[in-house]
C-alpha cells in the first residue's frame, strides 16, 4: 500500500492558494475593479439592451450594517448581476432612508440633555451628520462585500434633489385634482415627541383566557 494517498487521488492543479489571505488580498480586489472601473464597464457592455430595473428599497443610515441589511444588499445583487449576465441592462443604484424615528432615536442617545438647550434647527443638522457618517461607512461596507452599483452616486432622502422630486410628484398629483385635504388619525409618540408611522406601532397581544 502506498504510504502517501494523496499522490493516488488525481487532483486538478490549479494556481489558487489553499489559504484566502482575505485581509491582504481583499484590499487589492477592491482596488482591482475600481482602478478597471468594472461597475462602468459593465454598463458600457449592456447599453441598448432591453431594461431591467431593480428599485431598491433603502435601509436606514442610523449604524454599521447588520446580517439584515447585509443579506439584503447580497440578494439584490444577485438579481441584479444575473439580469446582466442574461443580457439584460440592469443598473443598480443604491440609496438610504436618511428621516426617521430610528435616526432621531440615536441622535436623542447621543446628545442627552443636551438637546434640551439646542434649538430644533441645530437638532436637525445633528440628525443629517449622523446620517451622513452611517451613509458613509455603510457603503464602505458594502463595497466590501463585493456588491457592484453606482456608489459615487447614490440616492439619499435628504438630498435636495430628491426633495425635489418628491415635491414635483406632489405637484402632479394636485394638478390632476387627487389631492384632498381630509382627517386621518396620526399617531404620536409622548417620549420621543415625534410622528410615528403605523409600522412602527406595536401591540401586546393579551391571551385569551380559555372557556371554562
Amino acid at each position: 500500500m502506498p504510504s502517501d494517498l494523496k499522490k493516488t487521488v488525481s487532483l486538478p492543479q490549479t494556481p489558487f492558494s489553499m489559504k484566502a489571505n482575505l485581509p491582504q488580498n481583499e484590499p487589492k480586489m477592491m482596488a482591482r475593479w475600481a482602478e478597471m472601473r468594472l461597475y462602468d464597464r459593465i454598463r458600457e457592455a449592456r447599453r441598448g439592451g432591453k431594461m431591467y430595473l431593480l428599485h431598491d428599497g433603502p435601509p436606514y443610515a442610523n449604524g454599521p450594517i447588520h446580517l439584515g441589511t447585509a443579506l439584503n444588499k447580497c440578494l439584490k445583487d444577485f438579481v441584479v448581476k444575473s439580469k446582466n449576465m442574461a443580457g439584460f441592462d440592469s443598473p443598480y443604484v443604491p440609496g438610504w432612508d436618511c428621516h426617521g424615528l430610528p435616526i432621531e432615536i440615536k441622535v436623542d442617545e447621543s446628545l442627552g440633555r443636551k438637546k434640551l438647550e439646542m434649538q430644533p434647527l441645530q437638532v436637525r443638522n445633528a440628525c443629517r451628520a449622523y446620517a451622513e457618517k452611517y451613509l458613509d461607512l455603510q457603503r464602505s461596507q458594502f463595497k466590501r462585500l463585493g456588491i457592484l452599483g453606482q456608489w459615487d452616486e447614490p440616492y439619499s432622502t435628504m438630498t435636495p434633489q430628491y426633495e425635489a422630486a418628491v415635491m414635483q410628484s406632489f405637484y402632479e398629483f394636485f394638478e390632476k385634482g387627487m389631492v384632498y385635504k381630509g382627517l386621518k388619525p396620526v399617531y404620536w409618540c409622548i417620549f420621543d415627541k415625534t410622528a410615528l408611522a403605523e409600522a412602527e406601532v406595536e401591540y401586546e397581544t393579551t391571551p385569551v383566557p380559555a372557556c371554562g
